[in-house]
């Protein structure tokens, strides 16, 4: 009997014992089941997220090991399709230049001013902000053949060309230039005509989460000495919209990384000489004019390869606390 009864002292070592924490999977599953009625209203969508978003990349990733043309079963080869991408493909690397001028220049400038608009709006009385609203955002909706007949008339390399027309007036130029096919001008013209068109989802974040700082904030911030419109902006403003700045972040990376339809509205494809041509126009090119789907899906997996360290960076600089 003795030899069956278990000791203070060893109830005592077995309680200190350290007691073994679920993994990551389990934890997960644990709270799947306490709640089991959330995750079903979520049941919906994270199907339909999983069938249209998981499981392309999964098999983006797969196919870019391969050779695969539509007609044939795809064909292991290894990293072959990425060391042509970057030994070989001139015009891919060309393209990664232009697409990181273009993200570089309008990322920065589209999202600021996008910011600063929305504020300036929110600035406003409220009567008039639909107007201001509108104005501002329906370049972004609207389809770019519509765009591209305002544009093209814009900067035609002619003399009924409205830009060139006026140049000439004014004695700045004697013959017209041709916006549109020379491949110095040919970036800059498509980077105008994306930041006229940037006023998008992410201005509309931020304008609504301008419109719901709470006013209590900005009679504190008098109190103890904030005067001028700048300051509230600084330290009031922009500290009570950072997740609508981290929104707006992230999708003027999606959205500067992915031009296309705009560079080929304008100026064609391909452009004169490739001046154009961004990562989208490679990846179209060969998905969809000459069915390579291999080595369409390696050019997918390093463009969202890139987005995903460009989203990565933005969280850590605008999404802490």
């Amino acid at each position: 009997m003795s030899s069956e009864m278990i000791t203070p002292a060893q109830n005592e070592a077995v309680q200190m014992q350290p007691t073994k924490t679920p993994g990551k999977w389990a934890q997960l599953w644990l709270d799947i089941k306490k709640n089991k009625v959330s995750y079903y209203f979520l049941a919906p969508f994270l199907i339909l997220f999983t069938v249209f978003t998981i499981v392309p990349i999964i098999m983006s990733v797969v196919l870019s090991f391969s050779y695969y043309n539509i007609i044939e079963t795809p064909r292991f080869i290894g990293f072959s399709n990425y060391k042509l991408l970057f030994v070989d493909d001139d015009i891919f690397l060309k393209a990664v230049g232009i697409t990181l001028k273009f993200a570089i220049i309008t990322g920065p400038i589209g999202y600021i001013m996008a910011f600063l608009l929305a504020w300036l709006i929110s600035q406003i009385p409220q009567k008039f902000r639909f107007f201001y609203t509108l104005c501002y955002y329906v370049p972004s909706i609207t389809s770019a053949v519509a765009m591209s007949v305002v544009w093209l008339y814009l900067f035609a390399g002619d003399r009924k060309g409205l830009l060139n027309h006026w140049l000439i007036q004014l004695g700045i130029i004697n013959e017209p230039y041709l916006f549109l096919q020379n491949v110095d001008s040919i970036v800059p013209v498509i980077i105008i005509v994306s930041l006229w068109m940037s006023m998008g989802v992410g201005f509309l974040a931020f304008l609504a989460g301008l419109q719901n700082v709470p006013t209590d904030l900005y009679e504190a911030g008098s109190i103890d000495g904030v005067k001028y419109r700048w300051q509230e902006l600084w330290y009031i403003t922009i500290p009570c919209v950072k997740p609508q700045l981290l929104f707006g972040a992230v999708m003027q990376v999606v959205g500067s990384l992915t031009v296309f339809d705009v560079s080929m509205r304008l100026v064609g494809f391909p452009s004169p000489l490739y001046a154009g041509h961004t990562i989208m126009a490679h990846l179209f090119d060969y998905a969809f004019i000459r069915f390579e789907m291999g080595y369409a899906s390696a050019i997918a997996v390093l463009l969202f390869a890139l987005m995903l360290g460009l989203n990565r960076l933005i969280f850590k600089v605008l999404g802490r606390d």
